[in-house]
């Protein structure tokens, strides 16, 4: 097992590391930018290292930094949180290069996964569903209309390096495919330094369901079971919970395994998360494969009692998984609100700003990861959430009770937030029976 593990991120998921080396008797290092200087987690942290300057291309995505960073701390792995360099192939192969373990998969698995041209083939090899689209890179234009004829509108373009809704367009006929092949590609090269992009039938009404995949390195790997991530706003989750809300259990079953066998064909170890699209008659197609611990990896951790991250650093040290696939089961249902440093009322824009008063809520059944506390000043240079808002209950309609309650309780001021919005969404007839897609919040937003 590792003594020392560099913790290459910042906020909650920093955070979350730190707790989880604490409770194995690891020592941990958190690197910073001067923007996060006054974090109250770095106080937790065994030893804390500045790697530079507020904007990330300096420090956070600065890989050379970071080996800098690790070097002088004598450390023996470093864990790359999600985000930034998390999924950056380059930085696991730079990781390993320099003999400090990647707590994550290695640079061929996540190359393999990572990018979505090559994690689709990868799919239709293992024998999982995947939407039918073009088989890889578009070159020309001519050959983005041809696939799009076959296959029908409307169509999607994608991103092959990267995710959260950059160098993504939805076109309903020809003229919008050729008016945006050039500017999704070009915000792909901005966004992931990858300008390639692919297109594939896109569905009008589905729901986003996603399997948490464990992997390790002797050839392992299980499920925990699925999220519904269907809440979303502009590519962006906004709601996740598990189990998904009202899937035929055979359906389930097929989903889970074939992301497992998945995970399994890419001699994959570490934590993954297999995302699929689901139609109103519960078919499933692959979406992509996310090499990385994800940002509601806590509402899997709430049903199944699978500690996610201590998962990860096991198995990054050459431990087998702790558990087996008849080990995992559902308990109960957890939901997760995102809680933004947002202003809904204003397209949310963002809002940041120093905290004067943070009145986190508490009693059965509620979890709350985040880095703030009173006095914390939100900075301006990264994503604006500021926490994870999680409840779990024996029933989804329990749990919806408890969240609704909890968000009652919670008070962060004076800067706006998303808490009102979760409010709102809580007592929504829709989504307490379950039914919405993943173009519900767009369609009430604009309402």
């Amino acid at each position: 097992m590792f003594s020392r593990i560099l913790i290459a991120n910042r906020g909650e998921i920093a955070l979350r590391i730190i707790r989880a080396c604490r409770e194995m008797g690891i020592a941990s290092v958190c690197v910073y930018s001067t923007a996060d200087k006054d974090a109250p987690y770095l106080r937790l942290a065994d030893e804390s290292v500045c790697i530079g300057p507020g904007p990330s291309k300096d420090s956070y995505l600065n890989i050379a930094r970071i080996i800098a960073a690790a070097e002088v701390a004598n450390v023996d792995a470093i864990h790359p949180g999600y985000g930034f360099l998390s999924e950056r192939a380059e930085f696991a192969q730079v990781c390993a290069d320099c003999k400090i373990e990647f707590i994550g998969p290695s640079p061929a698995a996540m190359a393999k996964l990572g990018d979505k041209v090559a994690c689709k083939n990868a799919a239709k090899e293992a024998g999982v569903p995947i939407f039918p689209g073009s088989p890889g890179a578009i070159e020309e234009e001519e050959e983005a209309i041809a696939v799009a004829a076959k296959i029908g509108y409307p169509v999607i373009i994608k991103a092959a390096a990267g995710g959260g809704g950059r160098g993504m367009r939805v076109c309903h006929n020809e003229m919008a495919l050729r008016s945006n092949l050039r500017s999704a590609s070009q915000e792909a090269l901005s966004a992931f330094g990858n300008g390639a992009v692919f297109i594939e039938k896109f569905l009008e009404h589905a729901r986003h369901v996603e399997v948490q995949c464990l992997g390790d390195k002797h050839g392992n790997a299980i499920h925990l079971f699925e999220r519904d991530c269907s809440m979303q706003r502009r590519h962006q989750k906004v709601i996740e919970e598990a189990p998904g809300p009202h899937i035929d259990p055979k359906k389930r079953d097929a989903v889970c395994e074939s992301a497992a066998r998945l995970i399994r064909s890419a001699n994959y170890s570490g934590a993954a998360t297999v995302e699929f699209l689901m139609d109103k008659d519960q078919n499933f197609y692959m979406l992509e494969v996310n090499t990385r611990v994800q940002v509601e990896h806590p509402v899997t951790e709430l049903i199944t009692g699978v500690d996610i991250v201590k998962e990860m650093i096991r198995v990054a040290s050459g431990e087998k998984l702790s558990i087996k696939q008849g080990d995992v089961k559902v308990n109960g249902h957890a939901i997760e609100c995102r809680i933004n440093a947002e202003d809904p009322e204003k397209n949310f824009m963002p809002s940041p700003g120093t905290i004067t008063r943070y009145e986190p809520p508490g009693g059965p059944g509620v979890r709350l990861d985040s880095h703030v506390v009173t006095g914390y000043t939100v900075p301006t240079n990264y994503d604006s959430m500021i926490g994870k808002l999680l409840v779990h209950a024996p029933t989804r309609t329990e749990a919806i009770a408890r969240m609704e309650r909890a968000l009652h309780e919670f008070r962060v001021e004076p800067i706006k937030t998303t808490i009102a919005l979760h409010k709102r969404l809580m007592r929504n007839a829709a989504f307490q029976e379950g039914g919405i897609d993943i173009h519900f919040l767009e369609r009430l937003l604009r309402a």
